[in-house]
């Protein structure tokens, strides 16, 4: 059954520019799909079309009418006064009206019963224990356990929540609604790793549809069957995830490429004869009707247009000489907002070259930690960097003192440089034309990190620090930083939730919580394999019977070595079992192969279950 379908969808703002120009596609019912394409191509767009928030100007659209259709990026407006657990209980707000009309009817019940009011009673009963009624509370606190909304979270007035909380508890209130169609734009942007983690949990076994725009490359590898590419206003179609779909997609550019450059030289050789042949047969009308013959068969011939490359940003940073070992050493460093202490007796060496990852979920004091090491705010202990130390910083959130001026006039006042040095660096990370005459507080969130990554890239420096850097980026403008920070050999210390980020660059991690920082010397798959190992060792180990190897009394000859025969194959699919656990720890950050390699292990527990039930038969007899 289809949930959505889009045919030749046009939406213009300009008259003459289509932002969507003829896009068509599909959805069938119960399919997990991701939107793509660069900031601007029209994603967020899309979205507002299939809730009927914005018109459009030509096409057809159908969103099965029998399915409920929830949108992140929308947030509704509630009461003043309202509370995040009223808006949170908002999400069972049919199901609160049946309540309500069944507490009147007891109440008219106290008096006296009739056979109307108890039919009525138990088709609202039966109502709204079939919604969940019952389980509200229990569904409540599991979405907000594992979104990481805490119980102080939820008594403070909804609007005195940052954009981005309001943003989480909306998401929570769309799932707690058990929406048939969900509309994810970015869903990740301000949650902690857990919570994603649980959000990937919960959309894979959503029994709906779902369509996702999101730059978190990881979340789209987890969660994507399948991806749509809106390129300039048309869809490309991809069958897989989202490393699937850079492979085809590589693949596919490297194909229309030969192709292009196939039909040019052939093109260019027919040419070549056309030209000669009509020198030749200028007293010979046999030859110019041949040249004019192989001229029109290359007009007929189809042309493969020659494939796009993206503009890229070509920079690195400016690196000043390290001398020495210690980077920075951290002694007893402590940190506490009145009586919340955030990270107390911190003992930390980092030597020249390192790439650590500060991870943590919200709300533990990672870019206080950071603060406080850049002497930006007050703490306990002693912080001692080295002599030829040079920091650069980018901050989560980008100030500039004067956002009235213009990208190049800001430039030159701030870093002092020549205007044609202004206008080169700006160049080189696609500031270009008129976009160098934007006010800096015109830019959107992404644009000014860009903008202060270019400042930045201008210093020599030799330890480079960054907050949350991929925030608000696009796919593409998130892979200019990385080829960026791997030319950097200095040393390098980032908070990051974004796991694919962590993964290329971490190769040690510090994890921030319960008051103080546990150093991993490790990247971030072993990692992940520790925390897992440590919560698999904290839980009660499910007891696996295992068969007694003493002869059993009685029994036939046939019997007894039955029982031998399924001991010996027991044990060999035991050690089949205990085999997949080192395969699976080397594939913890391979999503497809660490999938495989469970539904294996578990294909091989079902054996062996089988295998024990049947030697227990075998002694029984």
């Amino acid at each position: 059954m289809v949930d959505i379908s889009v045919k030749n969808l046009t939406k213009f703002f300009v008259i003459g520019e289509n932002l969507l120009d003829g896009l068509s596609f599909e959805i069938q019912e119960g399919e997990r799909v991701a939107i793509l394409g660069r900031n601007g191509c029209g994603k967020t767009t899309l979205f507002k079309i299939l809730t009927g928030e914005m018109d459009y100007d030509e096409g057809e659209i159908f969103v099965n009418p029998g399915k409920r259709v929830g949108l992140i990026s929308q947030i509704p407006v509630f009461p003043q006064g309202y509370t995040v657990n009223d808006v949170l209980r908002s999400a069972f707000d049919e199901l609160l009206r049946v309540r309500r009309k069944m507490e009147k009817l007891e109440n008219e019940m106290v008096s006296g019963t009739t056979d109307a009011l108890l039919r009525e009673y138990d088709a609202l009963e039966n109502r709204f224990q079939s919604g969940g009624g019952y389980e509200m509370d229990v569904e409540l606190d599991k979405v907000c356990n594992g979104l990481g909304i805490t119980p102080e979270q939820r008594v403070q007035n909804f609007d005195s929540l940052s954009g981005g909380e309001k943003t989480r508890m909306n998401l929570a209130r769309l799932l707690l609604q058990k929406t048939d169609i969900l509309l994810l734009d970015e869903p990740t942007n301000h949650l902690d790793l857990r919570s994603v983690e649980w959000l990937e949990n919960y959309i894979l076994s959503f029994k709906g549809t779902v369509l996702a725009i999101s730059h978190d490359r990881y979340f789209l590898d987890v969660v994507a069957q399948r991806c749509i590419e809106i390129t300039e206003g048309h869809a490309e179609f991809y069958s897989g995830n989202y490393s699937f779909y850079m492979d085809e997609k590589q693949a596919r550019f490297d194909l229309q490429l030969k192709q292009y450059e196939q039909e040019q030289a052939k093109l260019k050789q027919l040419g070549y004869t056309v030209e000669r042949m009509k020198g030749w047969g200028i007293n010979n009308r046999t030859l110019y009707r041949r040249a004019m013959s192989i001229q029109h068969r290359m007009e007929r011939i189809q042309k493969t247009g020659k494939p796009k490359t993206q503009k890229t940003l070509k920079a690195g940073f400016g690196e000043k000489d390290f001398s020495g070992d210690v980077v920075f050493k951290m002694k007893n460093v402590s940190k506490a907002f009145g009586d919340r202490q955030l990270f107390s007796n911190v003992e930390l060496n980092v030597t020249g070259g390192e790439r650590i990852a500060l991870l943590g979920d919200n709300g533990t004091g990672k870019s206080t930690f950071i603060k406080c090491l850049l002497g930006e705010e007050d703490f306990g202990g002693k912080i001692q960097f080295g002599p030829t130390v040079k920091w650069g910083y980018l901050p989560q959130i980008i100030h500039f003192a004067h956002p009235e001026r213009t990208l190049y006039d800001t430039m030159l006042y701030e870093l002092n440089c020549s205007p044609q040095t202004a206008r080169d660096r700006l160049g080189q990370f696609l500031f270009q034309g008129e976009d160098v005459f934007k006010t800096v507080g015109s830019l959107s969130g992404g644009e000014q990190s860009r903008l202060r990554l270019c400042m930045l890239m201008d210093e020599k420096i030799n330890l480079l620090i960054l907050d949350e850097p991929t925030n608000h980026l696009d796919i593409a403008s998130r892979e200019w930083i990385e080829a960026a920070i791997e030319e950097f050999e200095g040393t390098l210390l980032f908070v990051s939730h974004d796991r694919y980020f962590i993964e290329k660059f971490a190769e040690r991690i510090w994890q921030l919580g319960e008051g103080g920082i546990r150093d991993f010397d490790c990247g971030y798959a072993k990692y992940r394999s520790i925390l897992e190992h440590e919560a698999a060792g904290r839980q009660p180990a499910a007891a696996v019977p295992k068969p007694k190897k003493e002869k059993p009394k009685g029994g036939t000859k046939e019997t007894d070595k039955l029982i031998r025969r399924l001991e010996r194959e027991i044990e060999k699919q035991e050690q089949v079992v205990a085999s997949f656990d080192a395969s699976i720890e080397a594939a913890a950050a391979d999503y497809v192969e660490l999938t495989r390699l469970l539904g294996e292990k578990e294909e091989a527990e079902a054996v062996l279950l089988e295998l024990m039930e049947r030697w227990e038969n075998a002694q029984q007899e």
